[in-house]
């Protein structure tokens, strides 16, 4: 199996409506993909229509279009999250204590299976939709759908990975604390999350109440702009819905947090592409460095104050009379809010009032923000390892956004070499939906991404690039000891002009010194991919005074490489005019 060819949800439509396809046709073709898939991530589900069931509401929909009904979504298959209601399966919110059988399907639900589309399952993830990372379920943890050892992001795990692996046309999530956003940028994907109140939140299962929203994952802001033109509106039996508003926004002002405060957590090529959405989003308007202290003083409040108590208010009796029920990760979390005081709560209220009053000032000088979505993201062991620390990581730039009742829609910004997604997040006040979606068409535009990777069906070898300067170079001694362990070359390059190149004195065999000044030149290498079994080895054989660290290539993005510890430098020569180790050595001769 590889990367299914899909249409959009649009195209499917389209298809259906106008007699080219049918909604048993697409039926079919997508209980074909997602029984093949099952041999990748089966655990993306947590239940689903059986084929009987799917194929006699496929019928229905052609039924209905034979009739004349002119019907958006005509047999378009979608999933839905497993803590969003939908009439003939049980909502476990990844608990099978929880577990019940819903009497209706949610509002937003109802509105899709109106307009044709075909429901196929429910998805899983993160237990009570706490997490951003996706590992936290009884019914295992899905994948990032391009690299099987990365967390596919959460709480909307399944739903993501359904979208990205292309069993389905979009998938409902949720978000409270980004779960719509971070996965939908880990898997190359649109997280459009809505204004507070824009779509109704009856028949959902509430993380924190005040503050949900349910979400969708399409692969382009076509199709979030279809889904929100089907599912957006006021619901009297929602006590948290609004009237629908759309907000124009100006796109000429984009605030970005300043420099010092950015945080990327080690992952130099979210950094570098960041930077690049940067310079894609300047030639659409001017870029303002914003102080995100205040912003993300509010995401503390999320889990770092008395919302947490919301959370735990959310399970009920659960937490006290089957805690076991609970993975204990979710348990810890949510257990913090037992000792919540009701003063406390009042006085997170009342500053995170004062809070909400600068962020509303904010936009009297900007018109949207762009932050990272996510500023890295981990492989699956390292998040079961410190389940607690990575996932806040995750949510760096994320939790504050529903606290401050604003409007994000997640983008993709690019691929990490190992395929997993880095995104940013356009970021408006309430009611500005519409506006974020033309910025998002004007950004996509502009950036010109290549399409995402293509889908790991078996479990990619982890590799680690690396930048050689001087002996390992190709045709020099110690060159070996990369085709020794199947390095791959991948390309000459030059570093940023912020090194200096030394020849070590005394060196056998004749080895360079690569220093970072911060004032150089670009120095010559070259790059080599290696697994990181084979790279963790190749480390250990280098010798002091040369080390491994992270070299700046000239295009700004980074690699691993050799540098130097200072001690090198004694009696060494500079040749850092020569330009890289080649020419020194043919000096020499």
């Amino acid at each position: 199996m590889s990367a299914p060819f899909r249409l959009s949800a649009a195209g499917i439509a389209q298809a259906v409506q106008s007699g080219q396809s049918s909604a048993v046709a697409e039926a079919e073709a997508a209980l074909a993909r997602i029984a093949a898939y099952d041999a990748v991530q089966p655990q993306i589900w947590i239940s689903r229509a059986s084929p009987e069931a799917l194929l006699e509401a496929a019928r229905a929909i052609d039924a209905r279009v034979a009739a004349g009904e002119q019907l958006p979504l005509a047999g378009v298959p979608f999933a839905v999250k497993d803590n969003i209601d939908v009439a003939g399966f049980e909502t476990t919110a990844a608990c099978p204590a929880f577990a019940y059988e819903p009497q209706a399907s949610a509002s937003v639900v109802e509105k899709l299976l109106a307009a044709g589309a075909l429901c196929v399952g429910k998805t899983n993830l993160d237990q009570f939709a706490t997490g951003l990372n996706g590992t936290r379920s009884p019914y295992g943890a899905p994948r990032n759908a391009h690299n099987l050892a990365y967390v596919s992001g959460g709480s909307s795990s399944g739903s993501a990975s359904a979208v990205a692996a292309g069993l389905v046309a979009f998938a409902l999530g949720t978000d409270t604390a980004g779960s719509g956003r971070v996965p939908a940028a880990f898997q190359h994907l649109i997280g459009f999350k809505p204004s507070k109140g824009r779509w109704s939140n009856r028949g959902l299962v509430p993380a924190c109440r005040s503050i949900d929203c349910i979400t969708v994952f399409t692969d382009d802001t076509a199709d979030a702009r279809l889904i929100d033109s089907i599912v957006a509106g006021y619901d009297p039996a929602d006590a948290w819905s609004r009237p629908l508003a759309d907000l124009p926004r100006g796109h000429r002002t984009i605030g970005v947090p300043r420099r010092d405060q950015r945080m990327f957590f080690g992952d130099g090529e979210a950094e570098y592409l960041y930077d690049k959405a940067l310079a894609a989003l300047a030639g659409l308007g001017t870029i303002v460095e914003i102080d995100y202290a205040p912003l993300q003083e509010a995401a503390q409040l999320l889990y770092g104050g008395p919302w947490v108590a919301e959370r735990t208010a959310a399970l009920g009796d659960l937490l006290v009379s089957n805690p076991d029920a609970i993975d204990p990760t979710v348990r810890e979390i949510v257990s913090a809010g037992l000792d919540t005081k009701a003063v406390d709560l009042f006085n997170g209220i009342y500053r995170l009032a004062e809070l909400k009053r600068h962020a509303d000032e904010l936009w009297e000088g900007i018109d949207v923000m762009a932050f990272p979505t996510a500023g890295t993201t981990y492989r699956v062991k390292e998040m079961l390892a410190a389940p607690i620390a990575l996932n806040s990581a995750l949510g760096f730039y994320t939790n504050f956004v529903n606290l401050l009742d604003m409007a994000a829609l997640a983008v993709p910004a690019g691929a990490r070499h190992n395929d997993t997604g880095f995104g940013i997040t356009l970021i408006g006040p309430v009611h500005s939906d519409r506006a974020l979606l033309d910025m998002a068409d004007a950004y996509l535009a502009a950036a010109s991404l290549p399409s995402p990777p293509p889908l790991d069906l078996e479990g990619k070898m982890q590799t680690v690039k690396l930048a050689v300067v001087g002996a390992h170079l190709k045709d020099m001694p110690l060159h070996w000891q990369l085709t020794s362990r199947d390095a791959k070359f991948v390309g000459a390059f030059e570093t940023a002009p912020e090194y200096r190149l030394y020849a070590i004195a005394n060196s056998v065999p004749p080895k360079p010194a690569l220093v970072h000044t911060g004032e150089g030149a670009g120095i010559a290498v070259e790059v080599y991919e290696l697994g990181v079994a084979e790279f963790g080895s190749f480390t250990v054989e280098v010798p002091p005074p040369l080390a491994i660290g992270t070299v700046t290539l000239a295009d700004g993005s980074s690699v691993k490489g050799f540098v130097a510890e200072p001690r090198a430098l004694d009696g060494a020569e500079d040749i850092t005019h020569l330009g890289g180790w080649r020419a020194f050595i043919a000096q020499m001769a």
